[in-house]
Formats: C-alpha cells, sequence, structure tokens
C-alpha cells in the first residue's frame, strides 16, 4: 500500500517561521500532484498549497507571499516553507497527493492523505 508521512509541525510565535515536511512511500508508480491542506477547528479543511509533477504552484490566497511549497520528484516528497506565521494560520496540516500504486496485478490510482501533523501560532 502507500503511506503518507508529515512530519515538522508544532508550536511557534506570530512572525516566526516552520517548515513541513511529506514523504509518500510504498508500492509507487507514479505520483501526480501533490499539496497540502489545512483545517482549522469547526471549520472546513481548505487548500493551502499545491505543485505538479512538472513544479507549477498554486497558494491559497492568505498564504501568498508568506508560504513556498517544493516538490523532490525523485524522493517523492513535498515540503512546506512558512513564514510570518499568523495565529490564523493555526490548524492541522495536512499531505495529499493522486498516487498511481501497484494492488495484485492492476495499477490503480487515488487520492491519499497523511495523519496530519498540528501547527499553532500564538505568543
Amino acid at each position: 500500500q502507500v503511506q503518507l508521512v508529515e512530519s515538522g509541525g508544532g508550536l511557534v510565535q506570530p512572525g516566526g517561521s516552520l517548515r513541513l515536511s511529506c514523504a509518500a512511500s510504498g508500492s509507487i508508480v507514479s505520483v501526480d500532484a501533490m499539496g497540502w491542506y489545512r483545517q482549522a477547528p469547526g471549520q472546513q479543511r481548505e487548500l493551502v498549497a499545491s505543485v505538479t509533477r512538472d513544479g507549477v504552484t498554486n497558494f491559497a490566497d492568505s498564504v501568498l507571499g508568506r508560504f513556498a511549497i517544493s516538490r523532490d520528484n525523485a524522493k517523492n516528497t513535498v515540503d512546506l516553507q512558512m513564514n510570518s506565521l499568523k495565529p490564523s494560520d493555526t490548524a492541522v496540516y495536512y499531505c495529499q497527493s493522486r498516487i498511481a500504486y501497484y494492488s495484485n496485478d492492476f495499477v490503480l490510482s487515488r487520492d491519499f492523505w497523511g495523519q496530519g501533523t498540528q501547527v499553532t501560532v500564538s505568543s
């Protein structure tokens, strides 16, 4: 099977920085777009940033200019560099990717999600 494992969350003061990392592993054939979502208490999960296999990026307006996303296709990893963090960035952050994978004699494709990592921005 396939797993997405995140790391790098934590507590940071307003104006600080954090870097989140996500690694995909398992019976992977190919990894398409990779992205980060977040969900704050009582709110819907929202897209933060995404990057295609070719490096085309997309950001939520609320993080534009503060966050950067990058990926390593050889390692099947994606990172989210978060700068100038605000209390409104507080949420559980999830890594997501559309992955083609081996299943018995077939190649299947679906979205996979990480377990989530807490980011808290507070003084």
